[in-house]
């Protein structure tokens, strides 16, 4: 097996987003109609055209990648394999709160299919949650990464913790306050207990942190036991532009954080305005490449500051 890692700068667009951008952007209901497919195909593909405007205006294409899910972006992803970009191909069902396989047992076909760069993960995982749950989707997950390692696939982890209501009352039912308190905690818990079931991720996707300490908290625990190479991303949850700001700023300080991944933060606004008839394709296109080069930008500057 391979020794898991991946220390390049990694600078990713996701928009493997599918349950969320169905309902939120189309107002679409699945199952959805040839024509309602079309459509949401179209609109990763305009994303996409934006991650090609960022790379031609000097996004550095050998860091540089997409996160897209094979059911709306398999074109996408073919191109952007064949173009030399790094690409990510999501493989969990989305929706549902616990993990399960976008194609079940099928899941090994379609990554060597598309042979991307990483094999990207999203999972819900909360070590005071429900154990059963928590059981269930780590023994999948062990089967994903063992593969991963067996078949030199990178793997590429997406650690989300919500709170359970015990743990949001005792923030006094402030989400702000969980996410500073006990949050971070959570998270390194998850890593560990992940690793020591035989999760071995490359790469971990990690939820914005307020402070530097916890960056390098989640760094730790994520290269702890001669895991040194692992890096981390950390990835924009939908926020508005100035936390996201301020949390690739902290991150970029960090030894072991080595990119990005903000997806709806990137593509939200200038797609629903595309959408709404409000902007041209050329100009919507212009806006995602902007502001993935903004991120680019600001993780990169932050890095050369000295703490």
């Amino acid at each position: 097996m391979t020794t898991p890692g991946y220390t390049d700068p990694l600078y990713l667009l996701p928009f493997d987003h599918r349950h969320s951008y169905l309902t939120g952007m189309f107002k679409f209901e699945p199952p959805l109609s040839l024509g309602q497919h079309a459509r949401v195909v179209e609109s990763k593909r305009l994303i996409y055209e934006g991650f090609q405007a960022a790379l031609a205006q000097g996004v550095p294409a050998a860091h540089a990648g997409i996160l897209v899910d094979e059911e709306f972006g398999a074109e996408v992803l073919r191109d952007a394999k064949a173009s030399g970009a790094i690409t990510a191909l999501s493989v969990e069902s989305s929706g549902p709160d616990e993990f399960a396989f976008e194609y079940g047992d099928d899941f090994a076909r379609h990554l060597e299919a598309f042979a991307p760069t990483f094999a990207k993960v999203l999972v819900h995982h909360n070590v005071d949650g429900d154990a059963a749950l928590n059981a269930r989707q780590t023994e999948r997950l062990v089967r994903l990464s063992n593969w991963c390692r067996l078949h030199n696939q990178k793997l590429m982890f997406e650690l989300l913790v919500s709170a359970t209501k015990a743990q949001l009352a005792q923030a006094g039912g402030e989400t702000a306050a969980f996410d500073l308190q006990q949050r971070p905690a959570l998270m390194i818990r998850a890593i560990e207990a992940l690793q020591d079931a035989g999760v071995e991720p490359d790469v971990w996707k990690i939820e914005g942190l307020d402070r530097r300490e916890d960056c390098e908290r989640i760094v730790a625990g994520a290269r702890r036991g001669g895991r040194d190479r692992v890096g981390c991303i950390l990835l924009g949850r939908g926020a508005n532009e100035a936390k996201v700001v301020e949390w690739l700023s902290t991150a970029a300080k960090v030894p072991g954080f080595i990119g990005f991944a903000v997806g709806r933060t990137s593509f939200w606004d200038a797609v629903a305005d595309f959408e709404a008839g409000r902007a041209t394709r050329a100009e919507t296109a212009q806006r995602i490449a902007d502001r993935f080069r903004e991120w680019v930008d600001i993780f990169r500057n932050a890095q050369t500051v000295k703490a």
